[in-house]
């Protein structure tokens, strides 16, 4: 709309009103993040199929919607990688830690059915009920995963995206990095990443500030 104002006021005599036009910021994700001991304690209670969906969350940081739809054409089992297309249209390729290797190395590599699918209807035995159809069953495990909570003693509103933010919150802890923490969450553009971690943001040190001024400053003040 700006730019529309901008080009009738600059070649047709319109009025200046662009800075008319409000500004709205953009839609800021969630900043709640599911802590270690609420992850370890959901996934020792989850069944197959919500553990893999969880695994898939926590130690991939995958969104919930692309860990639900993963299935064998997305997944090298020679090289433990995973393939996909991110929400932003990207192709992604991401290693699996070792538990996520070795629940997707026991599906049927040869099936067209997700490894959420498959893991879920190998526990109909267990009076599990038949994954449905729409959107791969995302509704079902959403309602599992509220179940679970529950189960374990979780009172506040979590979800599995927070398992998501608290991989990236994990990484930039262990990293210092946002390049790295946007690889892992696939992002194209850093000020994604940054919102992910905005509430995470450490308070800046004085002695940082003087070691950007004078880079000699801090070997005079280690001797």
């Amino acid at each position: 709309m700006r730019r529309i104002l901008r080009w009738l006021w600059e070649f047709h005599g319109t009025p200046r009103l662009e800075s008319q036009v409000r500004s709205y910021p953009g839609v800021r994700p969630r900043n709640v993040t599911a802590t270690r001991e609420e992850i370890d304690a959901l996934l020792a209670a989850a069944n197959p199929a919500l553990r893999l969906w969880l695994l898939l969350c926590s130690d991939l940081a995958l969104r919930s919607g692309t860990a639900v739809k993963l299935a064998p054409p997305n997944y090298d089992p020679a090289r433990g990688e995973l393939r996909l297309i991110t929400k932003g249209q990207a192709h992604m390729t991401i290693p699996v830690t070792q538990e996520v290797r070795d629940m997707l190395d026991g599906c049927n590599q040869q099936s067209p059915e997700t490894f959420i699918r498959q893991l879920w209807h190998r526990g109909q035995r267990r009076a599990t009920k038949p994954l449905k159809s729409g959107c791969d069953g995302i509704d079902a495990l959403r309602w599992q995963f509220k179940k679970l909570c529950a189960q374990v003693g979780i009172t506040r509103r979590i979800t599995p995206h927070d398992m998501r933010r608290a991989a990236a919150v994990a990484m930039l802890n262990h990293t210092q990095d946002l390049r790295e923490v946007q690889a892992l969450l696939g992002h194209r553009n850093l000020q994604s990443t940054f919102w992910y971690l905005d509430h995470d943001a450490r308070p800046i040190k004085r002695s940082m500030l003087e070691i950007i001024k004078r880079p000699e400053w801090r070997k005079e003040n280690v001797a």
